[in-house]
């Protein structure tokens, strides 16, 4: 496979505020990258600049080889976007929202038409076609939202937040519908979230905070980076035992929301180890897989929010 995306030191400003600080990363051809964080960590500006709605400042990103400077016009016929807020026409219809969009990259008659039947049958909204886009609920409207993304077949799909404001099962449909894609469209999928358990579909995940990649490798090596999991436990005097746990065990020990927190890479052996030396100072106690939040904290100092 070859490189879908490859950003060399990207940075950008806002005035005083280095909203991008020399991000880099790459991904290869029908992978799906997943772009993480918070409110304020870059994503938004980093979305913008791949969907080539703002220019960068200084840094570079190649498409399929392709320089952003000086090739727009090959990128955006490389590239199908889908934003987090809607760009559907509510006052037209189903068929007519994708005709429109159709109409945009040069498709006409019955190379369209038939282009248009063939993603409404794929999203399972052949019997909607003409319906106002209006009418439809949320979850059909970010499945034409991926139709009209998808209609000039892109090499590479980039969402932005894509199931907000979708309920579970839609946020579920949604997700089987981009697996899909990677496969019939042969396509590469980065999409920024918030969401933990979404960014954890990706096979490369890029952690952003305050505009700098904080991590960058598989959700699986990012965890077990850490560690394999975490011992959790809840005492009076956590000032005290956190302390005497550090020492007598060589262990890195977190003091969090009011519990203690220690990695290990054998949950069992050291639960039985603290119940037999700390037993009655503990309250309670149990072991975790690591998550990605877990990752994240150990990179920022913060929790995921």
């Amino acid at each position: 496979m070859g490189t879908a995306l490859k950003i060399d030191n990207l940075c950008y400003r806002y005035g005083d505020r280095l909203a991008l600080d020399n991000v880099s990363f790459a991904c290869s051809e029908q992978e799906s990258l997943g772009i993480l964080g918070p409110n304020g960590s870059g994503k938004t500006t980093l979305f913008r600049i791949l969907s080539t709605i703002a220019e960068s400042q200084s840094g570079s990103i190649q498409v399929f080889g392709s320089d952003f400077e000086g090739n727009l016009a090959v990128v955006r016929r490389s590239i199908g976007v889908v934003f987090q807020s809607s760009s559907l026409d509510m006052k037209l219809t189903v068929r007519e929202n994708l005709k429109h969009q159709g109409l945009f990259y040069g498709f006409h008659g019955a190379e369209l038409d038939s282009r248009i039947d063939e993603l409404l049958e794929k999203f399972g909204i052949a019997e909607r076609g003409a319906d106002y886009a209006g009418i439809l609920s949320g979850g059909l409207r970010r499945r034409l939202e991926l139709a009209k993304g998808l209609l000039h077949r892109p090499r590479l799909l980039l969402l932005d937040e894509p199931t907000t404001g979708l309920d579970p099962s839609s946020r579920a449909d949604f997700w089987r519908y981009i697996d899909q894609i990677r496969t019939s469209e042969n396509a590469t999928v980065i999409f920024t979230t918030h969401l933990i358990d979404e960014a954890d579909r990706a096979d490369l995940l890029a952690i952003l905070e305050s505009g700098q990649v904080v991590a960058f490798a598989s959700p699986k090596d990012l965890r077990t980076g850490i560690c394999q999991e975490f011992v959790v436990l809840e005492c009076d005097d956590d000032d005290r035992l956190s302390t005497e746990v550090g020492q007598d065990f060589d262990v890195t020990v977190e003091k969090v929301d009011g519990s203690i927190r220690i990695g290990t890479n054998d949950s069992g052996k050291l639960v039985a180890d603290l119940l037999a030396k700390y037993g009655d100072s503990i309250h309670a106690i149990h072991s975790r897989k690591t998550t990605l939040e877990d990752v994240f904290f150990a990179k920022t100092g913060k929790w995921l929010n």
